[in-house]
């Protein structure tokens, strides 16, 4: 099987791929045996073609030992076609491959077609709270030691591993925002034709400036159009793929409770990291409720859960999330259930039409805990905290 690791740019793919690299050294793998191709160095950036890739393999694996080679290439999609020295040298048997790239391009056309059953993704992403918390600890970074203080200050500076060695917040803003330029220049202008640039962005700031928000590409459409924006449905539905492609968000479709079912046309769509939206926006208020939406959702994913928005008649469950042992988990998230007894019962009534005894749970932000009818209420540091939810 070809491991592929994919993820956002800059959320720590190639530190990942050289940390399993060494860890077969540290377990006796003779290192001429470990292949290691960084195509964004300066060493391979002539690496473009199938026929040049093939070489610089063979080059560099001439004075590999019998037995099992280990392949690492970084930055693959750098490679038009690729993917058929990827299988040449996978059907000899005795390569163990791993590739990463910064996009679902590179799970699209001709690898599926030519490499289906034969590779897995792993799809990284940045960091959740308490790797955040453990990366600041590692660079010897102030950890805040107020823990709600310290989730605030998360959620204004983001998850990309590179922004916690700097100080300032400025600093850290910047480099997000030098990412964001880098996923727009190399995922998105050099990989796919849109011809208008200016209108691509626009739709861009409409989708992060409204992450968390329950719509549909009819919605969306009829939104810009109010905002003098003319573009064709498909265009719009193709530039929203263009970000979803890039890992700049991620859709999150609604689950009919009843029915099992997926439903089309509606969805939420949430941002790869929060950074994308406090980098390009000069407000530091907090909407606590779809960013802390945004944060649950990225942290079910984390953990392997597939995730969706659920439906229960005419009551919305933000979350229902599903282990890969297929256990159920159903979430909803606020600020707060403490202002009025409305808004616990807007939080909790969705839940209690569910009548499976799968858990569920409320999350808020800080309250004091309570429970009711056998769901639990918990906060968001201590929701996250948990090794499992089912």
């Amino acid at each position: 099987m070809i491991k592929v690791i994919t993820g956002v740019r800059r959320c720590g793919k190639s530190c990942l791929m050289r940390t399993i690299a060494q860890e077969l050294v540290d377990s006796g793998t003779d290192q001429r045996s470990i292949i290691y191709l960084d195509l964004d160095s300066r060493g391979y950036r002539t690496v473009r073609d199938p026929d040049t890739l093939e070489s610089a393999i063979e080059k560099a694996s001439c004075n590999a030992t019998q037995g099992i080679k280990y392949l690492f290439i970084d930055e693959i999609q750098n490679v038009r076609n690729y993917e058929e020295v990827i299988n040449a040298f996978r059907t000899e048997g005795n390569w163990s491959i791993f590739i990463t790239g910064s996009n679902s391009y590179l799970l699209s056309g001709e690898l599926v077609t030519k490499l289906t059953g034969r590779y897995i993704e792993f799809e990284m992403q940045t960091l959740t709270f308490k790797e955040y918390e453990e990366m600041k600890a590692f660079l010897g970074k102030r950890v805040n030691p107020n823990p709600v203080a310290e989730f605030d200050s998360y959620i204004l500076e983001g998850g990309f591993p590179r922004a916690l060695a700097y100080d300032s917040l400025i600093d850290k803003r910047a480099y997000t925002a030098s990412v964001v330029d880098e996923i727009l220049e190399k995922d998105v202008r050099q990989r796919v034709q849109v011809r208008n640039s200016s209108v691509f962005e626009q739709v861009r700031t409409y989708i992060t400036n409204n992450f968390g928000a329950t719509t549909s590409l009819a919605n969306i459409h009829s939104d810009l159009q109010k905002q003098g924006l003319n573009i064709k449905r498909e265009t719009l539905a193709r530039y929203i793929k263009i970000l979803e492609d890039a890992k700049i968000i991620r859709r999150c479709n609604r689950f009919d409770m009843k029915s099992r079912k997926s439903l089309r046309g509606e969805q939420k769509y949430y941002l790869a990291d929060l950074s994308f939206y406090f980098s390009t926006n000069t407000d530091n208020r907090i909407n606590y409720g779809p960013v802390l939406e945004n944060i649950v959702y990225n942290y079910a994913l984390s953990k392997g859960y597939k995730v969706s928005v659920g439906r229960i008649g005419k009551l919305e469950c933000d979350f229902v999330m599903r282990s890969p042992q297929m256990n159920y988990a159903y979430v909803q998230v606020a600020l707060t259930i403490m202002d009025s007894e409305k808004t616990e019962n807007r939080e909790y009534r969705p839940l209690e039409q569910i009548k499976d005894n799968y858990p569920k749970y409320v999350v808020t932000r800080s309250d004091l805990i309570q429970h009711r009818n056998g769901i639990r209420h918990v906060n968001a540091l201590e929701f996250m905290s948990a090794d499992e939810l089912f």
